[in-house]
């Protein structure tokens, strides 16, 4: 089963609060969190409760001078927004769902945007503009600007950079070539241990699946110069000396271990399997795979290296 909160103590004390409709004690506990990187991901956390936007109104009517409740609404209408135009490409599904899902985009735009405006220091706000920029496809002069207000006030931002590249890729508004001109970028400027070295990652997975639309996909992430590229990402991220396990972190190193795993790096990739074990499985990568049921899919992956490995 799945783990909504990536095993973070502190995200689950955060979700009961919000499933209980407590939003002081939510309130006082995202109040606390200083890191802009934490903070986005608590938010992250708070956009997957369901049944917010039922009584999401009440805080936002008491609190009028504060900003969080609104970012709080906003946030969790982006995620809103998602579940009901599902998971299927746009020419596959139905115009009422999709209608519904810009309704909600956009309004999820304008909390996100009326948070931006009310407080200049603010970058959860606007690193979920990003994401509702997506939905509500806007261009990239736009999408450009939105993700020029976060990186200037916090230039490794982990959520902005995720979500500039899905708009970069071909699936979305972009290409290959502007997706991976991106993520090389973004992974040069970033430090030893940093998780943006993961955007080479998910940069190579959103191909392999594109690729994969056209039966297309064998072989490629095997290819020497791309599992080349993938091990020196996970040497300069997850397995450098200066990395730092921050909250959200399973969800780097789901994605390392299976790149790494399908390039062909067997004893890396088993080592990214051993942290992650039974507890820290991530929905991404493997819903791509298997939507329902993406642990299923992530068991049946590892299972032949473990295999294997035991048998050296």
């Amino acid at each position: 089963m799945i783990d909504k909160c990536q095993g973070d103590p502190a995200a689950r004390f955060l979700r009961a609060a919000l499933e209980r409709r407590d939003w002081p004690t939510a309130r006082d506990f995202l109040s606390s969190i200083t890191d802009r990187d934490d903070h986005a991901f608590y938010l992250s956390i708070c956009g997957e409760v369901p049944g917010i936007q039922d009584w999401i109104p009440q805080w936002v009517a008491a609190e009028p001078q504060s900003t969080l409740p609104r970012l709080v609404q906003g946030v969790h209408a982006v995620y809103w927004a998602w579940e009901a135009r599902g998971a299927a490409y746009a020419d596959q599904t139905p115009q009422a769902q999709l209608q519904l899902f810009f309704n909600r985009i956009v309004y999820a735009d304008n909390c996100l945007d009326e948070v931006a405006q009310r407080d200049p220091h603010d970058t959860t706000a606007r690193a979920f503009l990003l994401n509702s920029g997506i939905g509500r496809q806007v261009d990239l002069t736009e999408q450009g600007r939105r993700f020029t207000e976060v990186v200037k006030r916090h230039p490794q931002h982990k959520w902005a950079h995720g979500a500039m590249l899905q708009y970069l890729s071909a699936k979305w508004h972009g290409s290959h070539e502007q997706m991976f001109a991106f993520a090389r970028q973004a992974s040069h400027h970033a430090p030893p241990g940093s998780p943006l070295h993961g955007a080479i990652a998910d940069a190579h997975i959103e191909k392999y699946v594109d690729l994969g639309r056209t039966g297309a996909s064998a072989g490629y992430l095997e290819q020497p110069e791309v599992s080349a590229e993938l091990l020196a990402a996970a040497e300069r991220s997850v397995f450098h000396p200066s990395y730092q396990r921050r909250p959200g972190w399973p969800r780097l190193h789901n994605t390392f271990a299976f790149v790494l795993h399908r390039a062909d790096h067997y004893q890396a990739a088993y080592r990214l399997y051993r942290e992650i074990g039974d507890d820290y499985v991530t929905e991404h990568p493997w819903d791509y795979w298997n939507p329902e049921r993406p642990v299923d899919y992530f068991v049946t992956h590892r299972q032949p290296l473990y295999t294997w490995m035991e048998q050296q």
